[in-house]
């Protein structure tokens, strides 16, 4: 893990600012801004068709804007120096599934340029040393969504964007890799990970509720409860959208 400094961690991992991004004709962002912390698991969570895939996709610069600022660990975003700094995770799984699990990591690790040894390191962040040796086709959904997370994490990356990680998968596979996401924001990684499953928002350490590209409110799950006065997030996320302008 790389060393960081009291000004790093006074800095936040993600700020947008005035964000436009027009796709298709259509306007996806009209002035969004939003900041990410490091050190937290922040769930990025809005119906489908809310942007957050399109906000994941200009957070690490494979998005074309129209307008505002995104600023991603002090730099701007899709600066060429962001690029061994960032992981970013699709929903589906960017690995081969005619290799094995070590020859995936070892093949991505070259490209990387990975130092020695992080291909283990890797495998035992995600709990994949038992299966390294098998053929990636041959294995779970949520087995091969660990694949993909553990070829982003051969760069040793400060900022993880995961879009829908968890979609399709069991209960239990969904809750390890959520413990894996906490374990490694305690690295002081900022790690954001979007969903549209509601229930996910207790696992969050802060969260970010998008409809229709626009920020309906930010903070933790607690805080949103009591100002709603809602006894669940989906509750709270319709009374936001009933308090929103038109």
């Amino acid at each position: 893990m790389r060393e960081h400094t009291a000004e790093m961690e006074a800095q936040p991992g993600i700020v947008v600012d005035g964000l436009y991004v027009e796709r298709n004709g259509t306007h996806v962002f009209e002035g969004l801004s939003l900041s990410v912390a490091r050190g937290v698991v922040t769930g990025l969570l809005g119906p489908n068709g809310s942007g957050k895939s399109t906000l994941m996709r200009a957070i690490v610069g494979v998005q074309r804007v129209q307008g505002g600022a995104i600023t991603v660990l002090g730099e701007p975003a899709g600066s060429p120096p962001l690029r061994s700094r960032i992981a970013y995770v699709t929903q589906a799984p960017s690995v081969y599934g005619d290799l094995t699990v070590r020859e995936n990591l070892r093949f991505f690790s070259r490209i990387l340029a990975a130092p020695p040894g992080r291909i283990e390191s890797a495998l035992e962040t995600v709990e994949l040393l038992g299966a390294a040796d098998r053929v990636v086709n041959r294995l779970s959904g949520g087995q091969r969504a660990r694949v993909s997370l553990a070829t982003a994490l051969l760069g040793d990356p400060e900022l993880l964007v995961l879009d829908e990680p968890t979609v399709g998968l069991d209960p239990v596979m969904r809750r390890d890799l959520w413990d894996t996401f906490h374990e490694l924001a305690e690295e002081h990684r900022a790690v954001l990970v979007s969903s549209h499953v509601m229930d996910e928002a207790e696992r969050c350490d802060e969260l970010l509720l998008l409809r229709e590209g626009n920020l309906l409110a930010a903070g933790t799950l607690p805080e949103l409860l009591r100002r709603t006065a809602a006894r669940d997030l989906d509750e709270a996320f319709l009374r936001l959208i009933d308090e929103a302008p038109p």
